[in-house]
């Protein structure tokens, strides 16, 4: 059955963890425990949720980020890597991938899965919260986000630490679960959704919980136009974006001035 439930009100002092309103100051631990729990199994729900198409999502990415040998890249939300391993072998041995999240535990499993890969020369690591990064103005050339912004719990503060880390002529590029945009596909992921994503939860990860949250929280992110706006807000110039699988996910790109 779809869950049809519909958020309450907006209230400043308070912020959506999912369906559900909570102190804006608690949200990053309530999401924190979440990761904490799904953070072994990550990879495999990864997988079984998406059917193994997030590796093509995050192929795209990786492609349209367009990293040079020498370049010195973000990846925030990293967790277990996927995108760091693919820019590592691009910026060569001249160049830096910084690893950051602001989960030890995801941190630490995508740290223990570089070393499987060999990646290990060009990388380094940080644990850091999106809204006040630890880095200078203008430190990188490509800052990358996957799966992360919309856990943040203030997204247009993390947009703007993005912009301002980022070099002039450089480039963000976020990914990120959007709003269906072929006719009838909206039902059918909801279904999907609401029914699919708890059982496997429940039945793999031991964390229904979790994977409740998880789709709740991708139909209270931005739509793709609304995200788009919000880049452009924060100081990005030619923003846009890139729909995949009909939308179910989007890749925004923006470049600081």
């Amino acid at each position: 059955m779809v869950d049809s439930r519909q958020p309450p009100g907006d209230n400043p002092d308070t912020i959506d963890f999912g369906y559900e309103r909570v102190p804006r100051e608690a949200k990053a631990k309530r999401v924190g425990a979440v990761f904490d729990s799904v953070a072994d199994n990550y990879d495999l729900m990864n997988d079984l949720m998406s059917m193994g198409v997030h590796r093509a999502w995050k192929q795209f990415t990786i492609q349209l980020a367009a990293v040079r040998p020498g370049e010195k890249v973000l990846d925030l939300a990293s967790g277990t890597g996927d995108l760091a391993a693919g820019f590592a072998p691009r910026v060569g041995a001249s160049g830096r991938i910084l690893m950051s999240d602001i989960n030890h535990a995801m941190l630490s499993n995508g740290r223990d899965r570089m070393i499987d890969r060999g990646l290990v020369s060009n990388v380094d690591y940080c644990l850091a919260n999106a809204e006040k990064l630890p880095f200078a103005d203008d430190s990188f050339d490509c800052v990358t986000i996957a799966f992360g912004l919309r856990n943040v719990t203030d997204k247009p503060a993390a947009l703007a630490e993005m912009a301002r880390v980022t070099r002039p002529g450089g480039r963000t590029i976020v990914l990120e679960f959007s709003k269906p945009a072929l006719p009838g596909l909206g039902r059918i992921y909801d279904v999907y959704s609401f029914s699919v994503l708890p059982w496997l939860g429940r039945n793999i990860a031991k964390d229904e919980p979790a994977y409740r949250y998880l789709a709740e929280s991708i139909r209270m992110h931005p739509d793709q136009d609304t995200l788009k706006s919000m880049m452009a807000d924060a100081g990005f110039v030619r923003c846009g974006y890139h729909n995949l699988t009909g939308g179910i996910v989007a890749v925004h790109r923006g470049y600081a001035p």
